[in-house]
């Protein structure tokens, strides 16, 4: 079985760990509302995608209990 022969350099090690961070969320805003919306998913406050109504969102919950 192969083992390595001298120890990993912490140099060598970051540099080949230097691929392994988390790349940030692309948050996009909804052309209709304005909200934070992750890409190519329905505006979860309107409902709208790529210009067109997707899914039908009740408004509020309109007087709710009311």
């Amino acid at each position: 079985m192969a083992v390595p022969k001298r120890r990993t350099s912490k140099s060598k090690q970051g540099m080949r760990r230097s691929h392994h961070h988390k790349k940030p969320v692309g948050v996009q805003y909804c052309p209709q509302c304005n909200e934070p919306v992750l890409p190519h998913r329905v505006c979860g406050n309107c409902g709208n995608y790529q210009g067109r109504t997707a899914i039908v969102v009740k408004a509020e919950e309109a007087a709710e209990g009311s």
